[in-house]
């Protein structure tokens, strides 16, 4: 939800909020940075690669990324908090915030069961074998491990248990043993809602990198786009966990592109 909020809410209620009052631009503490190039501006990843946050912002547009700067895009975390504690800032030791912004500091599995009806259904194994209910699907997501609630089962081994694949039509949520399980991996996905950092689209078919998650490594790949504006993306090797409904990301060097949402894996 963090880069729908930052296209709606931060960079576009906020900011035109602020030009209407007069403001020129608004400043953010995002760990990316801009530079202009030929008229145009490029969003660029943070200095810090621990800290880096293009993925966040990677659905902004021209208008967004020009009224806003991003001041310490230039500096390391441990830098930032030098200068908070040299300035006397009583938070400069604070701990990273983490988690969803809007939901506080309570269970995300609490704050859907306020608003989303459970739909609870069985769970079993990539060959059928039923191994109890789950919760809700809407409570999983692909490479989850945590919340699953199976313990040593007879006949199963000692490796962990992971969710493999969600069965919508049948509310089934399908799971297997093994962080490197092969039903984890996909060679590619397809992607829609494509946005551009440079608004228009690059020239296809496009080598670039990419990243399906924030903490991922970009990962080298080729992208096509076919006329209904939907894109293909294959990967050079085969990535785990990529997750319909998550956001793919797209980068050439330092260089965000831009992005889509993740409409389903090619395995």
């Amino acid at each position: 939800p963090d880069i729908l909020c930052n296209k709606e809410i931060k960079f576009k209620v906020f900011l035109d909020y602020a030009m209407n009052l007069g403001a020129d631009a608004i400043a953010t503490g995002h760990y990316v940075r801009r530079a202009e190039d030929d008229g145009l501006f490029n969003l660029l990843k943070g200095y810090d690669p621990n800290k880096d946050q293009s993925y966040f912002l990677s659905s902004l547009n021209q208008h967004q990324v020009s009224h806003s700067l991003f001041p310490i895009g230039d500096l390391l975390k441990t830098k930032v908090r030098d200068i908070a504690n040299e300035l006397g800032f009583i938070n400069h030791n604070k701990k990273d915030s983490t988690g969803i912004c809007f939901i506080g500091e309570r269970k995300f599995k609490d704050f859907l069961s306020e608003y989303l009806l459970a739909k609870p259904g069985e769970m079993i194994t990539a060959d059928g074998k039923s191994m109890g209910q789950h919760d809700g699907l809407m409570f999983y997501t692909l490479g989850q491990r945590q919340g699953l609630n199976i313990g040593g089962r007879k006949n199963s081994g000692d490796a962990p248990w992971y969710v493999l694949d969600k069965d919508i039509d049948n509310n089934r949520l399908i799971i297997g043993q093994g962080h490197n399980h092969p039903l984890l991996y996909a060679q590619g996905l397809q992607a829609s809602q494509l946005t551009w950092i440079r608004e228009s689209a690059p020239n296809f078919p496009l080598e670039c990198r990419a990243k399906v998650r924030y903490h991922q490594i970009e990962q080298p790949c080729l992208v096509t786009v076919d006329a209904n504006d939907t894109a293909t993306v294959m990967f050079s090797d085969p990535q785990r966990a990529i997750t319909p409904g998550q956001s793919v990301v797209f980068y050439q060097g330092d260089k965000c592109l831009g992005g889509g949402v993740i409409d389903s894996i090619i395995r």
